[in-house]
């Protein structure tokens, strides 16, 4: 399994290895022992998933709060996503930046995006099929969110104007100036 971080180092992009023959493949997608020695220390509680049907779907940009604040490991099963992570941690230089990443079946990749940061993604193929594993819980009244194209973010979203497909709690998360409660 190898490690590699982003431009903000705290969020990382793992890939799996896969081993195939004439059958098929095998991979080990996730290892306590492989992330402790890299010092990841994360207890993951809870696996999601999610199916997005249409391309330019998208899904964020959440997280949630303390004491339900979450690290999240995600991986796609079926098609690829266009991956954000914004930084939303008060104190940290890189607070409003974010990293983005392409994850994808194809690649077999992952994203470890750590607490403190919102986090979303947009499909890029068809019947989009994304498994996360979270360090907590779902709680809906520790559940944020910052609005996806929030210009201050200078996202370049993979999507022509007034092609995202979004949920009407997406469509109303405020900029990231007007969240009052960040980390």
């Amino acid at each position: 399994m190898d490690i590699v971080s982003l431009a903000i180092p705290d969020v990382k992009i793992i890939r799996p290895k896969k081993f195939g023959d004439h059958r098929g493949f095998f991979s080990e997608t996730y290892s306590k022992r492989v992330f402790d020695a890299a010092g990841l220390l994360l207890d993951f509680v809870q696996d999601n998933q999610s199916l997005s049907a249409e391309v330019g779907t998208v899904r964020g940009l959440h997280y949630q709060l303390p004491p339900f604040a979450q690290d999240k490991l995600l991986r796609v099963v079926r098609g690829a996503v266009f991956d954000v992570a914004v930084d939303i941690r008060r104190d940290s230089p890189t607070f409003g930046q974010h990293v983005s990443a392409i994850v994808s079946a194809e690649e077999w990749n992952q994203i470890l995006v750590p607490v403190g940061f919102a986090h979303g993604f947009c499909t890029l193929e068809p019947d989009t099929e994304v498994i996360y594993k979270v360090t907590n819980f779902y709680s809906p009244e520790h559940d944020r969110g910052i609005l996806w194209n929030d210009p201050d973010l200078g996202i370049e979203w993979p999507l022509a104007d007034g092609k995202a497909r979004l949920s009407d709690k997406d469509q109303k998360n405020p900029r990231l100036i007007d969240a009052a409660e960040l980390f």
